[in-house]
């Protein structure tokens, strides 16, 4: 795959992940900093490391299952794994601007 394709499908990814909502809050989990990686390999298999704003949140298999279900859908991916990591432990500092302001944080 060519790097012009390579970015196109990683400006895909993150508008796929930018529909994907934690079911408690009206923002999106890129915006609220939940994304720490994104690596598209040269098969086309997309690898995501994400968190959750708890260990225990409650919509964590909704939300995973959620950006699976929305991420294969991108023409051009062949895979998609999703790797939940609580390293760095993720805080209110990690989400835009925009979150910030939609949560009240600003």
């Amino acid at each position: 795959m060519t790097e012009e394709q390579r970015q196109a499908i990683l400006d895909k990814v993150v508008a796929m992940l930018q529909t994907v909502y934690d079911p408690e809050l009206p923002v999106d989990i890129y915006s609220l900093g939940l994304v720490y990686k994104i690596d598209l390999d040269d098969d086309a298999n997309l690898h995501i490391d994400m968190t959750l704003t708890a260990p225990n949140c409650p919509a964590a298999d909704f939300i995973v299952d959620d950006a699976r279900i929305k991420l294969e859908s991108i023409e051009g991916v062949k895979s998609v794994d999703i790797n939940i990591v609580f390293e760095p432990e993720w805080n209110q500092d990690m989400m835009s601007e925009e979150a910030k302001l939609e949560l009240g944080f600003l």
